[in-house]
C-alpha cells in the first residue's frame, strides 16, 4: 500500500466517524494540550481544518471552531483554578526543598509584573503551547478577573486556532498536491535513511580492518 492510499484509507476513517465523535475528539485534543504541553493540539488542529474541507457535509466549519473553543477554554479553566489553588498551597504548606524553589519576593514581583500586563500577556500567550500552559496557571495565582481572562483567551483561540484551521482548510482543498510532494518527500527520506546505514555500517567495517 502506497503513502497516498494509506492516507485516504485514514481519511476515510475520520469520514465515516459520527460528527459527535469528531467533536469530542477536537476538544479533547485542545483541553489536552493546555494541561499537557507536549500533547501536538496545533497539529491535529490543523488536521481538523484539512478534514473540513475533504468531508465538511458531515463535520464543518461550525463543528470543528466550537469543539476547539470548548477544549482550549476548558483546559485553560482547569489551569487557572490550578494556579488559584497552588500558589496557596505553596506559601502554607512545608515541604522539602522549598526553600530552594520557593522565593516570595520573586515570585511577588513575577505575578505584580503579570498583574500591569495581563491582557496582553493573555493574548499572545496563545500563540507559544508552553506558554499558554503558565500563562493559564499565573492568570489564576494573581486572581485576574476571570470573565477578562477568558474572554482575552477566548479571542486570542479564535485568533491563532483560527489560522491553524485555515491552513489545514488551504492543504484539504489542494491535497492532491499536497499528497504528490508527500510521496515524494517520503521516498526522499526513505532512501536518506537507507545510505545513512549504509555509510554507518561502511564507515564502522573501515575501522574494524584499521584496527586489525
Amino acid at each position: 500500500m502506497t503513502f497516498q492510499e494509506t492516507l485516504i484509507q485514514i481519511l476515510n476513517r475520520f469520514s465515516e466517524t459520527h460528527p459527535v465523535f469528531l467533536w469530542f475528539f477536537f476538544a479533547f485534543s485542545n483541553f489536552a494540550e493546555n494541561v499537557f504541553p507536549p500533547w501536538p493540539g496545533d497539529t491535529i488542529t490543523v488536521f481538523g481544518g484539512f478534514l473540513v474541507a475533504r468531508n465538511a457535509a458531515s463535520f464543518g466549519w461550525l463543528e470543528l471552531i466550537t469543539s476547539t473553543l470548548a477544549g482550549n477554554l476548558s483546559g485553560a479553566w482547569v489551569m487557572y483554578r490550578f494556579g488559584q489553588v497552588f500558589l496557596y498551597w505553596v506559601k502554607e504548606k512545608e515541604f522539602p526543598f522549598k526553600d530552594s524553589i520557593y522565593d516570595e519576593k520573586s515570585i511577588e514581583k513575577t505575578l505584580s509584573w503579570f498583574q500591569k500586563n495581563s491582557v496582553l500577556v493573555v493574548l499572545f500567550s496563545r500563540f507559544s503551547a508552553g506558554i499558554r500552559f503558565f500563562v493559564s496557571i499565573v492568570a489564576g495565582m494573581v486572581k485576574m478577573n476571570p470573565i477578562l481572562f477568558f474572554g482575552c483567551f477566548g479571542a486570542a483561540v479564535l485568533l491563532w486556532c483560527g489560522s491553524l484551521i485555515a491552513s489545514g482548510f488551504y492543504l484539504g482543498s489542494h491535497w492532491e498536491d499536497v499528497l504528490g510532494f508527500l510521496e515524494i518527500y517520503n521516498r526522499i527520506i526513505i532512501i536518506l535513511i537507507v545510505l545513512i546505514v549504509i555509510l554507518f555500517y561502511w564507515h564502522r567495517k573501515q575501522k574494524v580492518v584499521k584496527t586489525n
